[in-house]
């Protein structure tokens, strides 16, 4: 526990939340005299203490931001990705308290660490009596992975979604998607589509499928758009 601790860099005073936080159902209901209790309240709570820690730090860093492009940046910051993530680079797993089923393969599943990263928020969340100390917690993270989105778009999942609610901003704009071209035989075509807004080219892209080459075109559209 102190070296999690340690990673975390904060020292808990009730170091028994932070063990029911890393304590599974699975753990819980093969050792019921252990007293022990599982993470599961803690995930609830952690969850909404990770939610309005995010959307604070989106709100005071980008006051210009309308609230569609916070809404997806806030998404995929706190999506299982980006989670399951954070919890490896603690290495979480191996401080995992599970069951003799979930012990086989449960350290790495992506699903297990979410939660448990979830639920020592929550826990931190409790022992501070603040969200000053779980905001210094994952402030390391939220900037990493906002980098992560301005310089490569990479997590970003909806590209089409979020470009539509940009536009949608500007009263009377119009945003649209046409094929360019359609190559190659049946069974491994390429397409090409451009995005249009007000009949201004704005991105091009191409993919295995429209919807692909359409999401193309409009990832190359948002690079003009992210927050810098």
């Amino acid at each position: 526990m102190r070296l999690l601790e340690k990673r975390m860099g904060y020292t808990f005073r009730n170091i028994s939340l932070l063990r029911t936080a890393l304590t599974h159902s699975s753990f819980a209901n093969e050792n019921m005299g252990s007293r022990l209790g599982c993470n599961e309240r803690l995930e609830f709570l952690g969850d909404s203490v990770l939610s309005l820690t995010v959307c604070n730090y989106l709100y005071r860093t980008y006051p210009a931001l309308p609230e569609g492009r916070l809404t997806v940046l806030r998404k995929n910051l706190v999506c299982q990705r980006a989670l399951a993530e954070y919890a490896t680079e603690l290495e979480l797993g191996s401080f995992l308290l599970l069951g003799k089923g979930e012990a086989k393969d449960g350290r790495e599943k992506p699903k297990l660490l979410e939660d448990a990263f979830e639920a020592v928020l929550g826990a931190l969340y409790l022992d501070a009596g603040c969200l000053d100390a779980v905001f210094a917690f994952l402030e390391p993270f939220i900037k990493r992975e906002l980098g992560k989105m301005e310089r490569e778009l990479q997590p970003l999942e909806d590209y089409k979604t979020l470009l539509q609610q940009y536009v949608q901003q500007t009263p009377g704009e119009e945003l649209r998607y046409e094929l360019v071209s359609e190559e190659g035989p049946d069974n491994a075509k390429i397409f090409s589509v451009r995005v249009l807004i007000n009949s201004n080219c704005f991105g091009n892209g191409k993919g295995s499928s429209k919807k692909e080459a359409e999401q193309n075109a409009a990832r190359e559209a948002l690079k003009l758009y992210l927050p810098k």
